[in-house]
């Protein structure tokens, strides 16, 4: 008999997070390593957020709030919504939790019950499937593929529901490929759920504002208004306004099932932090011209990467729509042996001997959900951008 729970036999801890771990510990020892892995921006939080938050503090507000958000936060949630994806929700409709991560793992909590299915497209945030597991459903997995730029079809997703079909958990742009869907390609994937009534939709936006060229961020809400009754919006200010350690996410949907969240975060963090919640009003509310800004410096970035990654013998990297991270193929590096003796039996093994040859970390495909690729995040200098691209490239050529 053991003492831990069965229930985490179903899942595994973060790789994402582990290889963050293990490339910190190697730069504590000495080695000279370059962290490809964290999923966050380099810019530091925007000096009029931080000033807010150092308002509340100074006013005293540090008490509880509400379990799941200031009225000050909803309203500027609701403001967001209206002026960036013309959605109008009610404060009544929307949840803020710690992170975005909460937000999701609360709606699970709250609507799966055993054998209920989520449909998740690959490759995934690594925590998406185990967050299902957890909620006790069963995440099915649709593969896109290199073809498609890391894009599900419509024929994919009309295959993959069933009678079991609880949710289609849907994100862009993308992580870990930066992949985002056009309007057409997302209307396209809104015709098939409007066919299944039974599916509700579950949007992971974090990425909203990290979109460039000529790409055009949409979600399915928007795309397609008759899914507003079973979508459940998510959002954040991690990403875009470089608030990563604030820990406040948000979504917005039916009241039904932001009551039930309500009660699952009632029951295991309460509120969110208060000064984080003020300064998430802040960022909502207050200039928005440095995403423009930031923008620029990360479209300048997976330009440098894409470039220097197609240069590589053996790699294959499509230039993402969004976000900042690049997941190149490896599969003409599969089966060859780095100049230091190893086998690269699979990509796991690609990110192992890279590391230990070369001292890049990056994130294997296979914790994402399709290999073999790796995912690189390019939310670091330029220096250390062409540095670890020159080390890839040199490993690359190498294998033999």
């Amino acid at each position: 008999m053991t003492f831990l729970s069965t229930t985490l036999d179903r899942v595994k801890p973060s790789p994402t997070i582990a290889v963050t771990t293990k490339a910190a510990e190697l730069k504590a020892a000495g080695r000279d390593v370059i962290g490809l892995g964290a999923g966050e921006p380099d810019f530091d939080t925007p000096q009029n957020i931080k000033d807010a938050g150092i308002a509340a503090i100074a006013a005293g507000k540090t008490k509880y709030t509400a379990v799941d958000g200031i009225p000050e936060l909803k309203q500027a949630i609701c403001a967001k919504f209206k002026r960036d994806n013309a959605l109008d929700y009610t404060p009544a409709q929307v949840s803020v939790g710690t992170g975005g991560k909460q937000v999701l793992y609360n709606a699970f909590m709250a609507t799966l019950n055993p054998g209920d299915e989520v449909i998740i497209p690959a490759p995934y945030w690594v925590s998406y499937p185990d967050m299902v597991l957890l909620a006790g459903g069963e995440p099915v997995t649709i593969p896109a593929s290199l073809d498609t730029k890391f894009k599900i079809t419509a024929a994919q997703l009309e295959a993959a529901i069933t009678p079991r079909t609880k949710w289609f958990l849907f994100n862009s742009p993308s992580n870990p490929t930066g992949a985002g869907y056009s309007w057409d390609e997302l209307k396209a994937l809104t015709d098939v759920l409007l066919r299944h009534p039974h599916v509700w939709v579950m949007t992971d936006d974090m990425y909203e504002h990290l979109a460039y060229g000529d790409f055009k961020f949409c979600t399915p809400a928007q795309v397609e208004p008759a899914l507003y009754a079973r979508t459940l919006t998510v959002n954040g200010v991690s990403k875009a306004y470089a608030m990563t350690g604030w820990r406040i996410g948000y979504s917005a949907g039916p009241e039904v099932l932001i009551r039930a969240m309500r009660k699952v975060q009632s029951q295991s963090t309460s509120n969110p932090c208060s000064i984080s919640q003020y300064a998430a009003v802040e960022a909502l509310n207050g200039p928005q011209d440095f995403l423009a800004t930031n923008n620029a410096v990360f479209e300048r970035r997976r330009d440098l990467v894409v470039d220097m990654l197609n240069a590589a013998p053996g790699i294959v990297c499509p230039c993402p729509e969004g976000a900042f991270y690049v997941y190149p193929s490896i599969v003409d590096c599969i089966g060859k042996t780095s100049a230091a003796g190893t086998l690269i039996e699979n990509d796991e093994v690609f990110a192992t001997a890279l590391l230990d040859e070369t001292g890049v970390a990056v994130v294997f495909g296979a914790a994402f959900g399709l290999s073999p690729n790796f995912r690189i995040s390019y939310a670091t200098s330029d220096a250390d951008l062409k540095e670890a691209c020159n080390r890839i490239l040199a490993f690359c050529r190498g294998l033999g």
